[in-house]
């Protein structure tokens, strides 16, 4: 059963055409990875669902209901966790989670009941009459899920969920989505942090320019590119690395810098490491490591798309 069906959806601004005719489906069950990096159209795409943004376009079914003709009961059936924390600084945690779920039509016992469990889940029970303005980023982001949830949402929409915060929390909420799942619920996920969605994604489509550029399991999304290999090297920080150089060398098919690694992506059938490390011993960079490695999903985004996600 697919829980959310896209059918041709098409978003123009004036001239400019946002999303560009994609089609999708979403799973019962499924943690569906939505990545796109920014402009892709992937925000514009999520709002349309969330009905914040009429398509130009096409069709969004909920449940097998169009949103555009029941948008009532797509809300009531869609739980959102924005990329920016929505939430009030001047209210407790508890009048936080039981506003948003009244919002929905919750009510008396039932009202009481869901904030308590929503609260529970998140682990912030104990925290109920503290406010959130002497919260970490990581209990804000919590709180925050607490309030989309409390509804019991069959579609729960989590847009970079874990964004700011540190790794403990990032864990926390990656073990509560995998559980939330476990529960019956469908959720698209988007993440700049790819090695997220590789645990916890069972299906993943890639945005870019507006289009579905591709769509499957990580797998399927790492055959695509299974003639490249990545080499990363580890470095000691340098002022300068020549990175237009690395390019030119033949098979070199991307280069970049993260922290005290190049991360090289080349063609399979090519040897030219040794090409490499000469180039690198050139330039009077310390070499500290070499590792070759199969592509992740990192590598078959930035293979497609020509761009690092967080662009």
């Amino acid at each position: 059963m697919n829980v959310l069906e896209i059918h041709n959806l098409t978003k123009k601004f004036g001239d400019f055409i946002a999303v560009d005719n994609i089609t999708l489906n979403v799973r019962e069950g499924e943690i569906f990875g939505f990545l796109g990096a920014n402009g892709a159209g992937k925000s514009t795409t999520i709002n349309m669902i969330c009905s914040l943004l009429r398509s130009t376009k096409g069709e969004i079914s909920l449940l097998g209901r169009t949103i555009a003709t029941n948008v009532k009961f797509a809300k009531m059936n869609t739980g959102i966790v924005p990329q920016d924390i929505s939430i009030y600084e001047n209210m407790t945690a508890y009048e936080n989670v039981s506003f948003f779920a009244g919002l929905y039509g919750l009510r008396g016992t039932l009202l009481k009941e869901r904030t308590e469990e929503a609260l529970e889940f998140v682990g912030l029970a104990d925290k109920h009459k503290s406010f959130p303005k002497n919260f970490s980023g990581g209990m804000k982001r919590r709180l925050n899920i607490a309030c989309a949830i409390a509804h019991r949402p069959k579609l729960i929409i989590m847009d970079e969920p874990t964004v700011g915060i540190d790794p403990q929390s990032r864990n926390y909420i990656l073990n509560s989505v995998k559980k939330l799942n476990q529960m019956g619920c469908t959720i698209i996920y988007t993440s700049h942090y790819m090695e997220e969605v590789e645990e916890i994604c069972t299906q993943i489509a890639i945005i870019d320019h507006g289009k579905i550029i591709a769509e499957g399991t990580k797998e399927q999304l790492k055959a695509i590119i299974t003639d490249t290999k990545d080499i990363w090297i580890g470095i000691k920080a340098a002022d300068t690395l020549p990175i237009d150089q690395l390019k030119q060398i033949q098979g070199v098919m991307t280069v970049r810098h993260e922290e005290n690694t190049i991360k090289i992506n080349s063609k399979g059938e090519v040897n030219n490491l040794n090409l490499i490390i000469q180039q690198l011993i050139k330039d009077d960079v310390e070499i500290r490591s070499v590792e070759e490695q199969a592509p992740n999903l990192e590598t078959v985004f930035l293979t497609l798309t020509g761009r690092n996600l967080r662009d």
